[in-house]
């Protein structure tokens, strides 16, 4: 008897989604990041009279615009929390520390923020707590360094304030990132180790037998398991394409360029790749192509044509 061979082991790896954007800031929120710079907390009062912080430009009852901004006090009220005791990166504290809403003096709505404190035992709701500013402030939500517990007394009121600022912040940069271990699972495992060899590796349905490539581990039409690997390609059949005139950063390509959906030999699922080795007005549907490897490449760089006759239209139109 032998031993049974051991599944190859599935591949991960960290990846970063990352989209920094920058946007405009109406009047409403330029004063409120504004006033935060200065050390100032302005709310804006809806049409029955609530004070919202921090404002909004629309009223939720009643959608109108609304524009009529007050300052509320500088200390507030816990109204809920929970503790955090694994503060990730870039996150407000890097001790553990509560997330909190606070419901500052004068306002009808809480702000979420961090509160400093030495552990769970020592939050509750309802307990009083002031505001620590930056000592560095730009005109960001993060000029509120965090909340820090503090006996001050509750009695602040709103009062009206015009929201003007010397040099006022008018638009701010959202830095949106996600961080992760990404997993292929086993069929994506799979075909990402035959691509190192210069192979291309899809999976059948044991049921309607279509050939999945990329694998996917399950047909999506009929919900079951793709277990029997089928090599397909190496050419293949432009399908569909696109002109690419906007050159991406960080990627050493010049434009135009074409990038194309390829249906390969024996395979039902069509994937995307560049067409190379031709121009690209004479990229074509029907188009006959060929992966091209550069050393040490782990999948193909780019598609170039095979010389062969195009492929008639009936071959491949259930691919588009």
């Amino acid at each position: 008897m032998t031993a049974a061979a051991s599944p190859p082991e599935v591949l991960r790896a960290p990846l970063v989604v990352e989209f920094p954007f920058t946007r405009s800031l109406g009047p409403v929120q330029s004063a409120f990041l504004t006033g935060l710079r200065e050390r100032v907390v302005l709310g804006v009062k809806t049409a029955d009279g609530k004070v919202m912080v921090p404002p909004v430009e629309y009223d939720p009852v009643t959608a109108e615009e609304i524009r009529e901004l007050v300052e509320v006090g500088a200390a507030g009220t816990v109204t809920t929390w929970a503790w955090n005791g694994s503060p990730r990166p870039n996150q407000p504290l890097a001790a553990p520390f509560a997330w909190v809403l606070v419901r500052l003096d004068g306002a009808d709505t809480a702000i979420l923020h961090a509160l400093d404190a030495p552990g769970p035992e020592a939050v509750h709701t309802g307990m009083r707590v002031r505001i620590r500013w930056a000592e560095e402030r730009t005109g960001a939500i993060t000029d509120i360094a965090c909340f820090e517990p503090h006996d001050t007394p509750e009695g602040a009121q709103a009062t009206p304030h015009d929201g003007q600022f010397a040099d006022a912040v008018t638009g701010i940069v959202a830095a949106a990132r996600l961080d992760y271990t990404y997993s292929p699972g086993r069929s994506q495992t799979a075909y990402i180790n035959a691509l190192a060899d210069r192979r291309t590796v899809g999976e059948r349905c044991p049921s309607c037998h279509k050939v999945y490539v990329p694998p996917r581990g399950a047909c999506p039409t009929c919900g079951v398991a793709t277990t029997d690997q089928v090599e397909v390609g190496p050419a293949g059949t432009v399908t569909t394409y696109c002109i690419v005139n906007i050159k991406a950063r960080n990627l050493d390509i010049e434009v135009p360029y074409v990038y194309a959906h390829i249906a390969l030999d024996g395979a039902d699922l069509a994937l995307h790749g560049r067409i190379g080795g031709i121009p690209y007005d004479q990229v074509r549907m029907g188009l006959r192509v060929e992966p091209v490897w550069t050393e040490g490449g782990r999948h193909p760089d780019h598609y170039r044509p095979t010389g062969e006759p195009d492929a008639d239209y009936d071959a491949y139109k259930e691919l588009i």
